[in-house]
């Protein structure tokens, strides 16, 4: 298969990379697949580079001009900030915890989420630092310390 991944996200793809491929034909199915290779390229219209992932097609499910949309899967870790999801409140299409200040006195920050983790961890873009004590339920007011996930 082949994809573009446009030049702001090229810094993000290595070849070995694997993927995950979803097709329009077969929304119940990933193909998993690995990244062999990167254009050096830029196509100058779009602002992307060509991308092969080496898929299986064993039973020949897989044919040329299909959709498909294709998630980069990298091995690197990155440094991320999370607290539980019942931490984030979603108010005013917005999303917001709540930091301890003193011991009866709260403030309510903005943050921006990433996503939900597989263990139950919201994380969060900007508004919260390492260390900081945020609410663990924004509808009980328990507090916890915002960690550094992996």
């Amino acid at each position: 298969m082949v994809c573009d991944v446009f030049e702001n996200d090229l810094g993000l793809v290595h070849v070995g990379d694997a993927a995950e491929v979803r097709l329009n034909a077969f929304p119940d199915r990933v193909f998993p697949g690995k990244v062999s290779d990167i254009s050096r390229v830029l196509d100058p219209n779009t602002r992307s580079a060509k991308v092969r992932i080496v898929l299986a097609n064993g039973d020949g499910s897989l044919r040329p001009g299909m959709f498909a949309v294709a998630t980069f899967r990298s091995r690197k870790t990155a440094p991320r900030i999370v607290v539980p999801t019942t931490a984030v409140m979603r108010l005013h299409d917005k999303d917001w915890v709540f930091c301890k200040e003193a011991s009866n006195r709260f403030r309510r920050m903005e943050v921006h989420t990433l996503g939900v983790t597989t263990d139950g961890f919201s994380e969060l873009q900007d508004g919260v630092e390492p260390g900081q004590q945020v609410i663990a339920n924004a509808l009980e007011f328990s507090t916890v310390v915002a960690e550094q996930g992996k």
